[in-house]
């Protein structure tokens, strides 16, 4: 009886490691030193605040442009469903959420319309210690970018 309960409570344990995912929980803010930026310009938000809860995760970027500050609010689900938030001028921007096989890594490809064409940004999380870090491509006929953005979890 007691090496059922043992082998079930190891495989509990196991089982919920094997499949838990990561989560990227927290206020995060923008190390410039140690993320690559577009050279003439960069979209990479200046503090990140994540909130992940179940199915459900969501993104606030807190961002400024041009000396004009703005928030951006997405809320996603992690179960590959499109979801649905606002774009730009009152557009709808589409997004889909995937994580890899591990579950380590979560891709979220979002899909824009601006001035009558569509734009599509891929964002690529991923945590690596204490650091929260964003892989980006956009791509459009504006032209393609890339940046790695790097966070610091924020402290208190």
């Amino acid at each position: 009886m007691m090496k059922k309960i043992v082998f079930l409570l190891f495989a509990f344990l196991y089982s919920t490691l094997l499949f838990a995912q990561t989560d990227f929980s927290g206020t995060w803010t923008l190390n410039t030193s140690k993320s690559k930026l577009g050279e003439q310009f960069s979209i990479a938000p200046k503090e990140v605040i994540i909130l992940q809860n179940g199915n459900d995760i969501s993104v606030e970027k807190h961002s400024e442009w041009q000396g004009q500050e703005f928030t951006i609010n997405d809320k996603y689900t992690l179960d590959g469903k499109e979801c649905i938030n606002p774009g730009f001028m009152d557009t709808e921007k589409k997004s889909t959420l995937t994580w890899d096989s591990g579950k380590k890594i979560l891709t979220i490809t979002s899909m824009i319309p601006f001035q009558n064409e569509t734009m599509t940004i891929t964002e690529v999380y991923k945590k690596d210690g204490d650091s929260f870090i964003v892989e980006m491509k956009s791509s459009s006929s504006y032209g393609d970018m890339e940046e790695t953005q790097v966070y610091d979890k924020k402290q208190g």
